[in-house]
């Protein structure tokens, strides 16, 4: 499956633009994997290294990691860089579902 078949999805997916080297990145990985386990079946996420998809990076003009983007149907329903804790990433989640 496509990066766009995901972010076209019907379902809400929070893509996490990131790389290795990025210490906020590294940070951000166990909210991310708390938020795919608590809101599993209702948004997918998914982890797009900067690096290795320098195309989807460009795409929407990530400049800075971590980027956090929300899509459904293709469309970006919420943007923010930067790190977040768990609680303000639930919130701006339960926004979208």
């Amino acid at each position: 499956m496509s990066f766009n078949d995901v972010i076209n999805s019907e379902k809400p997916v929070l893509v996490d633009f990131s790389a290795e080297w990025c210490g906020p990145c590294k940070m951000m990985a166990p909210v991310l994997k708390d938020i795919a386990h608590k809101y599993e079946g209702k948004i997918s996420v998914l982890k797009v290294d900067v690096d290795k998809n320098e195309a989807a990076a460009r795409d929407y003009s990530i400049v800075s990691v971590p980027t956090l983007i929300i899509f459904k149907k293709g469309q970006i329903l919420w943007r923010q860089s930067g790190a977040l804790p768990l609680n303000a990433l639930e919130s701006v989640v339960e926004k979208y579902l």
